[in-house]
């Protein structure tokens, strides 16, 4: 089981990883093994979720869950498979639990009175200030 809380537990059965070449230096090694791993988990189908928790992990990773419901998460960092695995199984958690927090309601305030003096103050110097620097030009006709 692979706790995303401690509420929350995905069993391991429900991840699938996949095995490709990855990108980037990896000098021989880079053509011939398969060190880049994908980690798909089926969101929609999930028994480990509730019908909210799978709504909001909808909305929230969209970028990252495809039209079939599968969210995926890919790491390539190392040249070990085990390890990219790992760091896959890793980001996976944080994705998840930060997707499921609880984003607290913002409480409303209103700008201060003395704020708004200050702030009409400041506009009123700014503006004396520009008015001394420009010219005073009359034409006494």
């Amino acid at each position: 089981m692979i706790m995303i809380d401690e509420h929350i537990a995905i069993s391991e059965d429900e991840l699938v990883f996949t095995a490709s070449h990855a990108s980037g230096p990896g000098g021989q090694n880079v053509n011939k093994l398969n060190s880049r791993v994908t980690l798909w988990f089926d969101v929609v189908n999930s028994p480990g979720l509730s019908v909210e928790q799978k709504a909001l992990l909808m909305r929230r990773l969209a970028n990252r869950i495809g039209k079939d419901g599968v969210l995926r998460v890919i790491s390539q960092q190392t040249r070990s498979q085990a390890a990219n695995r790992e760091l896959a199984v890793h980001r996976f958690v944080e994705l998840v639990r930060d997707a499921l927090r609880e984003i607290p309601k913002r409480k409303r305030t209103r700008v201060s009175r003395a704020a708004r003096l200050r702030r009409v103050e400041e506009k009123r110097r700014q503006s004396t200030q520009k008015q001394k620097r420009s010219k005073n030009i009359r034409l006494d006709d």
